[in-house]
């Protein structure tokens, strides 16, 4: 992960050390807001900082007043509401609203309860920090209550009508590429810039050498076993990019019994046919066939490898936004 990911963690790690760090959360925003609701910023008491709420002075009165917050333990719920006029100092586009929760940990926000998050972030699992900023109360919650599954699969933290702001937190999004082509090549640069932890399976040593993919984490199992190892879950995307059936077909099959929310096929119409008509004929229903985009990608008239990595990242983010 990202520095700007792993607030919790850095957050516990700087208390821990006896650094006093103080949490900051953007629970609502209206109009214009360079960060969403749920962004967060971590401040420590040496004046090292984490993550960011906004930017231009809206940032720097957070800081300030994290040095409060340390000092007394207290939280505070700070509103800043700009014009267009006076904007861009504050780091919004234009006019905007932004409200920001400012809580030290071991003070408003218990250790304990945070240790939990971060031992939950660490197992994969998906789960939300509920906090009430008018009383100060806590607690975590995941999937079983609907209100949180809703925000999980929308992957949107908000404010709710009952005065309770849910930080969603998910589990990494990862994209598991079969095929060590040229496509792959731009696709999991790309895919690490949106935030994927990419990787890469492929049998043939020859194709999926470390000095065609320098930093990459590669896999020379065959496709289904490497799939049954890795175990998508419902925040990971398959793309299968040999055009061998030997390759491609078994990193289908393994991926139908999956959560997996994006499974995209390289090949042509044809090539597409033909495939349907090998499933079909191993037992795989019309429902399991619907999950395959194929051929993979926005049509987009996309030529070059790098171009064709653009329309599977795009169909992959629709898919992941839009459902």
């Amino acid at each position: 992960m990202t520095g700007h990911d792993d607030i919790p963690e850095t957050a516990l790690d700087w208390h821990r050390a006896g650094r006093g760090a103080v949490l900051t959360t953007v629970i609502e925003t209206w109009g214009s807001a360079p960060r969403p609701a749920g962004s967060q910023l971590v401040v420590a008491g040496d004046g090292a900082m984490m993550g960011s709420v906004s930017g231009g002075c809206v940032e720097g009165a957070v800081i300030a007043e994290a040095a409060a917050a340390r000092a007394d333990g207290r939280s505070r719920l700070m509103t800043f509401g700009v014009s267009d006029d006076e904007a861009f100092a504050v780091g919004l586009a234009c006019g905007g609203t932004i409200r920001v929760l400012v809580e030290p940990i071991g003070g408003a926000l218990p250790e304990a309860l945070l240790a939990d998050l971060v031992a939950a972030r660490a197992a994969r699992r998906p789960i939300a920090l509920l906090v009430h900023p008018e009383s100060g109360a806590h607690r975590l919650a995941g999937p079983e209550q609907a209100r949180v599954a809703t925000r999980l699969r929308a992957d949107r933290s908000g404010l709710g009508e009952d005065g309770w702001f849910i930080g969603i937190h998910n589990p990494p999004l990862r994209m598991i590429v079969v095929g060590a082509v040229h496509i792959a090549q731009p696709l999991l640069a790309m895919a690490r810039i949106a935030g994927f932890e990419p990787t890469l399976i492929d049998p043939r040593s020859a194709f999926g050498s470390a000095a065609r993919f320098p930093g990459e984490t590669i896999l020379e199992d065959w496709p289904d076993e490497a799939l049954a190892r890795l175990e998508p879950d419902a925040r990971t995307a398959v793309v299968t990019l040999t055009h061998d059936p030997k390759l491609d077909d078994p990193a289908i099959l393994a991926t139908f019994a999956t959560p997996a929310f994006y499974l995209g096929c390289l090949g042509s119409p044809r090539t597409h046919a033909r495939r349907l008509d090998r499933l079909r004929e191993a037992g795989v229903s019309e429902d399991q066939i619907a999950r395959i985009h194929a051929p993979v990608g926005l049509d987009i008239g996309a030529r070059s490898p790098a171009e064709i990595a653009v329309s599977i990242l795009a169909q992959i983010t629709e898919r992941l936004r839009r459902g």
